[in-house]
């Protein structure tokens, strides 16, 4: 299983710089609102993006979708672990929880 990050430390996270957020939803959810700074990456194209996307496999990289009930973003997650990438986080509670927290997001 994925290692897991809190809303509070990927905000710290993205806010230094120091992450690649990934959304796991794409299409219309990503264009409707995503974390700041998102990169739009979808289960079925991980193999075909992510050496362009994400060409360094050491880089810290946390998936997202939804909500906790969401499996997108473990997909994407296990996926690309599996491509070799080793510093790999997953936000459960997603987008959802961002949002009720009122924090910014990006369209």
């Amino acid at each position: 299983m994925t290692e897991l990050i809190t809303r509070d430390d990927l905000r710290a996270e993205i806010e230094a710089g120091s992450v690649i957020v990934i959304d796991a939803l794409g299409g219309e959810y990503y264009a409707k609102a995503h974390l700041p700074g998102a990169l739009e990456l979808v289960e079925t194209d991980v193999e075909l993006k992510a050496p362009q996307l994400l060409p360094d496999k050491s880089a810290a990289i946390v998936t997202y979708c939804s909500n906790a009930a969401c499996a997108n973003s473990q997909h994407v997650a296990t996926k690309l672990t599996a491509l070799g990438y080793t510093n790999v986080r997953k936000y459960r509670e997603g987008i959802a929880d961002w949002q009720e927290a009122g924090l910014p997001v990006e369209s």
